[in-house]
C-alpha cells in the first residue's frame, strides 16, 4: 500500500515511566496499514495496549518510537480528520441532541444553513429526529451512543476511532448498534478502527481482525474475514451461527484465554 494514502502505523512503540522511575513497555513495534474505507477490529486480553494504540492514532499520545501517517501526513496531535467515539458518549449532557451533533461544525465556523442541513441528515440517519430538542441525559445508553456517532460524523473525519463504544450496552441494543455501525461504514466509506473485548463483535464488524498479545503489546495474529460484508445486508443472528463464524470465534477465544492464563501465571488446579 502507498504511504501517501490511508492510515499507516509504522513501528509504533510506547514506554511509560512510572512515578518511581520504573518503566512499562505498553507497545512494541506495532505496524498496521489501512486502506481508505477499511473496517479493522482490534482485540486482545486486558493490558495488551489496545487503547494505547488508539490514543496514538488519535494524537493524544506521542509514541516513544515509530510514527503514524494519515494520507502521507504525520499525526502530531488531535485533529478533526480523526474522530473518536468512546465507551461512554462523552457528550455535553446539558445540551440538546442537535446542539451536541452540531458542536464540531459550529466550533469550526461552518455556515449556519450548512450546519442545520448536516444535523438534520445525521439525525435522520440515526433515527433521532424526534429527539433533536431533548437534552442527552434523558436518552437511553444506546441512543446516547447514536448521538456520539452522529457528532463524530458531523466533523466528516477520514478515520473514526471507536474505543469499546458498545461495551456498556445491553445485549439486544448492542447487536442493533453493531448493525448500525456496519450500515454507516458502508454508506460513508469511512475508515474505522474498533477496539473491543468481545470476540463475537470483532468477528462480526471487522473486515480485518487484529489480535494483540501483551507484555509488551504487539500484534499476535491478523485475520481477513467475510462477515462484515455479509452483515451489511444479512441477518446478524444467522451470520453469527454460521459454522465458519463459530470456528473462528472459538479459535480466537482459545488464543486469548491462553494469553490470560500466561498473564495470571498459568492455569490453577
Amino acid at each position: 500500500m502507498s504511504r501517501s494514502s490511508g492510515l499507516v502505523i509504522d513501528g509504533a512503540s510506547m514506554t511509560f515511566t512510572a512515578p518511581d522511575g520504573s518503566e512499562v513497555e505498553a507497545l512494541a513495534d506495532v505496524s498496521l496499514h489501512l486502506q481508505p474505507g477499511e473496517l479493522v477490529a482490534v482485540l486482545g486480553p486486558s493490558g495488551c495496549g489496545k487503547t494505547t494504540l488508539l490514543n496514538i492514532i488519535a494524537g493524544f499520545l506521542v509514541p516513544t518510537a515509530g510514527q503514524t501517517l494519515l494520507n502521507g501526513r504525520p499525526v502530531t496531535g488531535p485533529h478533526k480528520e480523526r474522530g473518536m467515539v468512546f465507551q461512554q458518549g462523552a457528550l455535553f449532557e446539558w445540551m440538546t441532541v442537535a446542539q451536541n451533533v452540531s458542536f464540531g461544525p459550529r466550533m469550526s465556523g461552518a455556515d449556519r444553513a450548512e450546519i442545520a442541513g448536516k444535523v438534520e441528515d445525521l439525525l435522520g440517519t440515526m433515527a433521532l429526529q424526534e429527539f433533536a430538542d431533548k437534552p442527552v441525559y434523558q436518552l437511553s445508553g444506546g441512543m446516547q451512543q447514536r448521538v456520539a456517532l452522529a457528532r463524530c460524523l458531523a466533523n466528516d473525519p477520514d478515520v473514526i476511532l471507536m474505543d469499546e463504544p458498545l461495551g456498556a450496552l445491553d445485549a439486544l441494543t448492542r447487536e442493533k448498534m453493531q448493525e448500525l455501525v456496519l450500515k454507516l461504514w458502508k454508506e460513508t466509506g469511512k475508515t474505522i478502527i474498533l477496539i473491543t473485548h468481545s470476540v463475537e463483535e470483532a468477528l462480526f464488524l471487522g473486515e480485518r481482525v487484529v489480535v494483540m498479545a501483551p507484555r509488551p503489546g504487539r500484534i499476535h495474529k491478523e485475520y481477513r474475514l467475510p462477515f462484515a460484508a455479509q452483515g451489511v445486508t444479512g441477518d446478524a443472528r444467522a451470520i453469527k451461527t454460521q459454522p465458519d463464524f463459530v470456528a473462528a470465534r472459538e479459535e480466537i477465544l482459545s488464543m486469548i484465554w491462553e494469553m490470560e492464563e500466561e498473564i495470571m501465571g498459568g492455569p490453577t488446579a
